[in-house]
């Protein structure tokens, strides 16, 4: 009995180790929108490790998606997204205008645009996105691209923080 107890340990403990070891990752898409003639961006993180790389990077306590947020959390978010994701559109970095957020569970989402955008004189589109990933060494940025018919995917890690595109 007892060595049937001992080989139960030795296989559910090493089991629950893995259970509680946490998953980084994000999601963005960036669709072109031929009737509005931009990029429109939305970007999926985490709430609290998005709350923990404020409070690191900015020393604020935002308490996102609560009834006492800070005034100033869309300030920061916005300030950390400009430090930590670019679009460049034919080399050359482009102005994306942030939009806004909202919360659905546990994620936020961040809306962004890249307005005005001719893709008849497109060549290349690059992402470079390090949301978190000076944060958490295994964070995992995934870009989705698509515009028409296309769609491109990347996974960015800290190591290889960049995707781009050629049309």
């Amino acid at each position: 009995m007892k060595k049937i107890f001992i080989a139960i340990l030795v296989i559910v403990i090493p089991l629950l180790s893995f259970t509680s070891h946490k998953f980084y990752v994000s999601i963005t898409n960036i669709n072109y929108s031929e009737k509005d003639a931009s990029f429109q961006i939305t970007s999926r993180i985490f709430i609290d490790d998005l709350e923990t790389v404020l409070e690191e990077r900015y020393g604020i306590n935002p308490k996102l998606a609560t009834q006492n947020e800070a005034k100033i959390a869309d300030e920061y978010i916005e300030k950390y997204f400009r430090a930590k994701f670019t679009v460049a559109l034919n080399g050359e970095v482009a102005a994306y205008s942030f939009l806004g957020k909202k919360y659905d569970n546990d994620v936020i989402i961040c809306y962004l645009e890249l307005a005005d955008i001719d893709l008849s004189t497109l060549k290349s589109i690059s992402v470079q996105n390090e949301i978190l990933t000076d944060m958490f060494e295994e964070q995992k940025n995934i870009v989705h691209l698509k515009w028409k018919d296309q769609k491109k995917s990347f996974v960015l890690i800290r190591e290889n923080n960049k995707g781009m595109l050629n049309f």
